[in-house]
């Protein structure tokens, strides 16, 4: 569905709500300042075939705009620049990475904003860019940075969440609590790998944008670019060594448990060597054999119970003093 479409010209909001013939005439009326935004939501084939149509837009980018699904890249076909962008979003109470997808296609006097999902709306988009006349004046460009811009902040607090998530998995590994926290981790890496796939692939087309290799974006723009470049390769480098900190507390999970287990084998073993010897006495004169001198003696029977108890307590003693127990 089509959420806004709005006509600018000189840096200000000249129209809105036009339908389709009307903003394609508008687009080639009229200077480099002048342009049209066209915001998408979720169409479906049918509704975005009618934009494609009045734009020229190209067969595989509108294919891709409509299924979504895309790696962040940005592409040329012949006069439109188009570009993928993961959103995202995290939720906190369920540790999970909710992604989402923005298509742009930039050309001559338009832009076309596809989004997919919840994350990083452009309602707010749209209010800041119209407060900034400056830019505006620098055409569709400017529109396509500030969408780039939200995107790429909204990263920040994903990795927060996501950071602070795995400080309280590390404090669990190496508490005292005896939990293994193995799924938790396992978990928390496939978001962070969710992460990898939205921020990684976007650094050579933001390489590509600040460096001014693309058209449709205006000299005064590309610094601008520079700045989200910039960002973007951080929160890069912040998912990389997210990976690196998990494997780091899996292999330590991995090697408390078998710390932890190889504890609980020295303390069964010691409690079995202990037992071992009342049971061995017990057994010996459990036989009932006649012929046995200590049946008729009148200390036998403490006597035996003596030696069981400090046989026990000495292995006790010992197996206490050398970390067993």
């Amino acid at each position: 569905m089509i959420v806004d479409c709005a006509v600018y010209e000189g840096g200000r909001r000249r129209e809105g709500n036009l339908d389709l013939e009307k903003a394609y005439q508008a687009s080639r009326s009229g200077d480099g300042s002048s342009f049209v935004w066209i915001g998408m939501k979720e169409p479906t084939q049918e509704e975005f075939d009618s934009v494609a149509r009045e734009f020229y837009l190209h067969e595989l980018a509108v294919e891709d705009a409509v299924k979504a699904h895309q790696r962040p890249k940005i592409e040329e076909y012949e006069h439109t620049l188009f570009i993928v962008l993961k959103t995202a979003k995290y939720h906190d109470d369920t540790e999970t990475v909710e992604i989402g997808e923005i298509n742009l296609f930039v050309g001559e006097g338009f832009l076309i904003s596809v989004r997919h999902g919840g994350p990083s709306p452009l309602d707010g988009v749209r209010r800041d860019i119209e407060a900034r006349e400056d830019l505006l004046r620098c055409g569709p460009g400017a529109v396509m940075h500030a969408i780039v811009d939200r995107v790429v902040d909204d990263y920040q607090p994903v990795l927060q969440g996501i950071e602070e998530d795995i400080e309280e998995v590390e404090e669990e590994v190496f508490s005292p609590d005896r939990r293994s926290p193995t799924e938790r981790i396992y978990k928390l890496k496939r978001e962070v790998l969710s992460m990898h796939k939205a921020t990684g692939p976007l650094i050579e087309p933001l390489e590509k944008l600040a460096s001014g290799n693309v058209p449709h974006v205006h000299d005064d723009i590309r610094e601008y670019f520079r700045d989200v470049f910039d960002h973007v390769a951080r929160a890069n480098d912040a998912v990389e060594s997210m990976r690196e900190m998990l494997n780091g507390i899996l292999d330590a999970n991995t090697a408390q448990v078998s710390v932890r287990q190889n504890e609980d084998m020295r303390k069964i073993s010691a409690w079995v060597a202990i037992l071992a010897v009342p049971t061995m006495v017990a057994g010996i004169y459990g036989m009932n054999f006649e012929h046995m001198p200590e049946l008729k003696w009148e200390f036998g029977y403490p006597a035996a119970l003596l030696v069981m108890a400090a046989v026990c307590l000495t292995l006790y003693r010992y197996f206490k003093r050398v970390g067993w127990l």
